[in-house]
């Protein structure tokens, strides 16, 4: 089996202890960015309701003044 530098071996090691290091954070990251477009989507879906409804009663108040009138 052929020697290695030990120079090689060291960076080698410390990439891999860096990347193993670095893996919870970047999990969190990726759950809290999960979190926030899950919460923009529930918010976007609560305006468009909230207008759909708006429509809505906006057309029905115009069927009863055209029913008075």
């Amino acid at each position: 089996m052929p020697l290695v530098n030990e120079q090689i071996t060291d960076a080698v090691t410390q990439t891999n202890v860096k990347v193993v290091a670095e893996a919870p954070a970047m999990a969190m990251g990726t759950i809290y960015q999960s979190m926030a477009q899950a919460t923009a989507i529930l918010f976007q879906n609560s305006v468009s309701a909230q207008q759909q409804q708006n429509t809505l009663a906006q057309a029905a108040t115009n069927q009863g003044v055209m029913q008075i009138y």
